[in-house]
């Protein structure tokens, strides 16, 4: 990966964010702008890379992030994990993109009927079992959705479930970044998502907020 650590953002975060939106609304309604089988972008990225924002999402191949925001090679710095938690891997390639390659957005995408989510919440019913591996990985959602009723109709629980994930990702990344001080003075806006399958909207969540500086005072 190439990085400019002296780069300043070229747009802000609630710029970057309404690209997004705006890229989301082509893909749902098959307007899409972006080809990924031009071969001359391959060249022009060799020398480095400049996306405008970093998405955190789920591994699950129904939510392939640069096609739902209609975006193309070099646009998206994409971090993919199932459950799209947080870990310090995940945390480590998140502020590389913050700090080398100044994105000034964050968004954390769940997405609808998230699997990860599902055994997650077999697995605090006692309704399930998973291997070590797999369970190691879901003992970060459980925290989670620790407080969702379990009386809830199925359904609702797991949709629940899905956006109270997205939610304490979010927190935690948000703490991070106001704890550090490499992270706390740069312009970052983090967001929070959740990607509908049936109608390939994608739901911004309405209590995200910037947790940092704004360009002008940095």
């Amino acid at each position: 990966m190439n990085s400019n650590p002296a780069r300043t953002p070229l747009i802000t975060g609630e710029l970057a964010l309404n690209m997004l939106m705006e890229g989301n609304e082509r893909f749902v309604t098959g307007q899409l702008r972006h080809s990924h089988l031009a071969s001359d972008w391959r060249s022009h990225l060799i020398d480095g890379q400049q996306p405008f924002a970093t998405i955190l999402s789920c591994s699950d191949s129904r939510v392939p992030p640069e096609l739902v925001f209609d975006q193309g090679f070099g646009d998206l710095f994409i971090v993919r994990v199932a459950g799209n938690i947080i870990d310090s891997e995940i945390l480590g390639s998140i502020s590389y993109a913050l700090i080398h390659l100044r994105t000034p957005l964050v968004v954390i995408m769940g997405h609808e009927k998230c699997g990860a989510v599902k055994a997650a919440i077999e697995i605090r019913d006692g309704a399930k079992h998973e291997m070590r591996y797999i369970e190691g990985l879901i003992d970060r959602i459980i925290p989670a959705i620790s407080e969702i009723d379990s009386e809830l109709p199925s359904e609702i629980r797991w949709s629940a479930s899905v956006e109270a994930n997205v939610r304490a990702a979010s927190s935690q990344l948000t703490h991070t970044v106001k704890s550090m001080k490499s992270l706390r003075d740069l312009p970052i806006l983090i967001k929070q998502a959740v990607y509908q399958l049936d109608s390939g909207v994608v739901r911004f969540l309405d209590d995200s907020e910037p947790v940092s500086k704004s360009p002008s005072t940095t």
